[in-house]
């Protein structure tokens, strides 16, 4: 169906992770799909006894493809299966020694999705990729806003995929601890309904219900993004990799990578996007010093493989990427270009692909004006230190990025201090710094989303949190958020309202002469000051962003024509804080 992956599995070379022939370097499958003038050459991988998430096989003669079609009708496909030398990362489909496929050529039919709802495989969802500032639909050009968690980071570091262990405990200035065990998520074992997949079905215990259970909770909240590094090796947890060990880079654990590709296909279908992290500041030098070379080349075409095929994805190429003042090493600009390169001319499907920052302004600039006007890096995921700069540092990067020639989708995906982040509710019930300044202010500077990152030394830390609903609050602080740019925005074509409004501490998008949206602070009001309308007048309607519900009528409905104007006081002074929406109203 449209939208949904087909999986293709050839009987090829029978082998193992550890041959002698190493079956991912030294072969390659490359299977190009067809309809009409549109076709797709997708790189294909080892994938064992093929039913290595439920067996935990590690050699067979399965050889398998996933594509996901985006369009109904007519397909076909034709396979090529090559050895040679690092054959894997050459996309170049006439070079190796061919080696005989049985069904190598076929045919199938594409029928509409049946997918309903968030389930990103609906006929009116598809693919999602940048437009502009923004995410966009392929199939219904609807624009998208993400919120969710950033944390914790090493989310893969599960006790439910196969040899998936810390490699060092230890507690350092700067980090969570990592003194604890890896995650199991018991808290969400509860949330895990029947019908729900798992994996090891065939090793006699099913696996995932805490993990499965968790993305069920998260999705239930409004929430349609998850933060995760994919290898984290010498960096914070230390204990996610996508490798059969730690120290090999060139051979895959096969049961552990489809183990993960059961738990992404289940968060696609409950609409969170798959925001996958390929490295952190501490090991961005681990493959080829940093170069996109043969290890960092296979690496990410393992990744795209075996992950590409998913409609909601986007490729971060480093946490806390390139030196800072912190951290004298890292990564150059050079090297830091070629990543976004190599996922610019490999990616079938064309990902977003981001980059994240270090906190500190200078840090940013330092790394990120280098890039600007650079193409294949699609924008900026935030790290910033004070919430009092989210509003202002978004605005700023949309103007360098658009001077430049190549306008930056921005997300806002990590405050700080580190220590602190986004609170637990215990700490912070009502998260109203978090809500102002970070959420309010990177989606009114026309920010394309936030995630919360939970800090390195409260309970429920960056890398020991094991229960979301510890911030139940801030999901539904961010639900809301979404759902009023959801709802009475058209936020895409939306800019700033500089002069507008006779507050400095007021954040503001428009559409002038035809809507306005103010986050004010307290309690207070203010002058605005609007185009003269040729006819009509202007409506006044205001929002509670703590409590939700329904737009709200406060003391002045309507304004008139333009000018300096009062917008009235607050439906009630309970709530501290208020979205005032003002739109034209045609007589």
């Amino acid at each position: 169906m449209l939208w949904h992956t087909l999986t293709l599995d050839f009987e090829g070379v029978n082998t193992s992770e550890t041959a002698d022939l190493n079956p991912f370097t030294d072969y390659r499958l490359l299977v190009e799909f067809s309809n009409g003038e549109t076709s797709y050459l997708i790189r294909g991988f080892y994938a064992a006894d093929g039913e290595a998430e439920n067996t935990s096989a590690t050699s067979g003669n399965i050889w398998r493809v996933r594509f996901t079609p985006d369009a109904v009708g007519p397909w076909t496909y034709k396979a090529q299966f090559h050895k040679g030398e690092n054959i894997a990362i050459n996309r170049d489909a006439s070079v190796g020694e061919p080696i005989e496929l049985d069904k190598a050529v076929g045919t199938f039919d594409v029928a509409p999705s049946t997918a309903t709802g968030v389930d990103f495989r609906a006929s009116d969802r598809g693919r999602l990729r940048k437009d502009g500032r923004f995410f966009r639909f392929e199939s219904s050009g609807k624009y998208w806003l993400k919120g969710g968690p950033n944390s914790p980071e090493n989310l893969l570091g599960y006790v439910g995929f196969d040899d998936t262990y810390r490699l060092v405990k230890r507690s350092r200035d700067g980090e969570a601890s990592t003194e604890g065990e890896i995650h199991a998520f018991e808290p969400h074992r509860k949330d895990w309904n029947e019908g729900d997949p798992l994996w090891g079905l065939k090793s006699g215990e099913p696996r995932g219900h805490s993990m499965i259970g968790a993305m069920n909770y998260l999705a239930e909240e409004g929430m349609n993004v998850v933060y995760f590094l994919t290898n984290n090796i010498t960096g914070d947890g230390n204990d996610v990799w996508p490798y059969v060990s730690p120290t090999e880079f060139d051979r895959f654990d096969v049961s552990k990578l489809e183990q993960w590709n059961v738990l992404f296909d289940h968060m696609q279908s409950k609409g969170i996007l798959l925001h996958m992290v390929t490295q952190e500041t501490e090991n961005e030098r681990l493959l080829d010093d940093g170069e996109t070379e043969f290890y960092r080349s296979l690496y990410y075409a393992e990744l795209i493989s075996r992950f590409g095929h998913h409609p909601a994805l986007i490729w971060n190429l480093g946490e806390e990427n390139g030196p800072s003042s912190w951290m004298q090493t890292g990564q150059t600009d050079q090297q830091r270009k070629d990543m976004a390169s190599f996922f610019a001319e490999n990616d079938p499907y064309d990902h977003t692909v981001v980059l994240h920052s270090h906190a500190a302004a200078g840090d940013i600039d330092h790394i990120f004006a280098p890039l600007l006007g650079h193409a294949p890096l699609d924008g900026m995921s935030l790290q910033i230190e004070n919430g009092e700069d989210v509003y202002e540092t978004t605005r700023n990067w949309h103007k360098r990025s658009t001077d430049a020639g190549n306008q930056w989708l921005i997300t806002m995906d990590e405050i700080g201090p580190w220590f602190n982040g986004a609170l637990p509710d215990s700490f912070d019930p009502d998260h109203d710094d978090l809500r102002r300044h970070v959420l309010w202010g990177h989606l009114l500077a026309g920010g394309a989303g936030v995630e919360w990152y939970f800090g390195g030394r409260f309970p429920s830390s960056d890398i020991s949190a094991e229960d979301w609903r510890t911030r139940q609050n801030l999901w539904t602080q961010t639900r809301y958020a979404l759902e009023f740019f959801d709802q009475h925005l058209p936020y895409w074509k939306m800019g700033d309202c500089e002069g507008v409004i006779a507050r400095p501490d007021v954040y503001c998008l428009a559409v002038p002469n035809e809507i306005y949206a103010f986050y004010m602070p307290g309690r207070g009001s203010s002058m605005v000051y609007l185009p003269e309308l040729d006819a009509g007048e202007y409506i006044v309607d205001w929002f509670d962003p703590k409590r939700g519900g329904n737009l709200q009528t406060g003391s002045v409905r309507r304004l008139g024509k333009g000018g300096g104007q009062f917008i009235g006081y607050a439906p009630n002074t309970e709530t501290t804080d208020w979205v005032v929406l003002i739109r034209k109203q045609s007589n």
